[in-house]
């Protein structure tokens, strides 16, 4: 079967897909995107996906379709390519550049693809993360919002690939820890669940914002604060989240063991209630 795309507004084979030579996000990076999962044929809270689409658009002048439009072209593409568990794109840019600011229509691409799972024994035993030899500087426009200027952090993951780490951890340039290249961070500390806070800034994660949920739904303190490279390597336990890794436990930080090396409780407490959350949202309704 031929895969199908969602683009702009209809449905074409994914051969004959072609955006503007003059589209302002292929030139200069000026979009936005959303990689969201689906289980049972459900895109797992896509209204967060959407809120935090919205929110950047607003924050970046970029100027999406309405919302159920988006909504329902999504579910299109998992109709048309016959998926229920799948890795799903939305990408979002502010149109051809030869077209005036006010009559500019953004381009829009929703893909749709079978979902490979991450490798069971990451969850297993944990995995490897370095740390990013690059910064993120809080003053940066685009921080915090997931552009399609995402060129350094697929450099960082390649330069953490080839030192077989899963991923790299971000700090800012005055050296507080940020997030992963494709992730953000949680470490565990006395029982308490602790992340950087939005303001570092960080993306607003959708996962992110799950497991927070999770934590206070299940009575675990959550502290969310400024953190540095001691509190990684003071670290009982630490995790690692987006929607489609879910929950993945780290057990090394460089040649750094964390806790005893192993996933730890509060990890494992928060991986089963993220489990629960998907049976319930994402049961085959539609």
């Amino acid at each position: 079967m031929v895969e199908k795309v969602f683009l702009n507004d209809k449905l074409v084979d994914i051969g004959k897909a072609g955006i503007s030579v003059s589209d302002s996000g292929l030139l200069y990076g000026a979009g936005l995107f959303e990689t969201m999962r689906s289980y049972n044929g459900v895109v797992f809270s896509l209204k967060d996906h959407l809120d935090r689409l919205f929110f950047s658009a607003g924050a970046l002048t970029i100027k999406p379709p309405h919302r159920k439009f988006i909504s329902e072209s999504i579910y299109k593409v998992l109709k048309a390519n016959k998926l229920t568990d799948a890795r799903m794109r939305l990408t979002l840019t502010s149109g051809p550049m030869f077209e005036s600011e006010e009559q500019r229509h953004p381009t829009l691409l929703i893909t749709a693809t079978k979902l490979v799972p991450y490798p069971a024994e990451y969850y297993k035993n944990g995995v490897l993360v370095v740390l990013c030899p690059f910064r993120q500087n809080p003053a940066e426009p685009t921080c915090g919002h997931k552009t399609t200027s995402y060129f350094s952090r697929m450099l960082a993951l390649k330069w953490a690939h080839q030192r077989k780490a899963a991923e790299a951890m971000w700090f800012t340039v005055d050296n507080r820890l940020a997030e992963g290249c494709i992730s953000n961070v949680f470490l565990v500390k006395d029982s308490v669940l602790y992340t950087p806070p939005i303001e570092t800034p960080v993306l607003a994660g959708v996962a992110r914002k799950t497991v927070c949920q999770i934590a206070l739904k299940n009575s675990i303190k959550l502290v969310e604060k400024d953190l540095n490279i001691d509190d990684c390597l003071a670290a009982e336990e630490a995790f690692l989240t987006n929607v489609i890794m879910q929950i993945m436990p780290i057990t090394k930080v460089e040649k750094h063991t964390v806790g005893d090396g192993k996933p730890g409780p509060i990890t494992k407490k928060l991986q089963k209630g993220f489990e629960e959350l998907i049976k319930t949202e994402c049961r085959k309704t539609r």
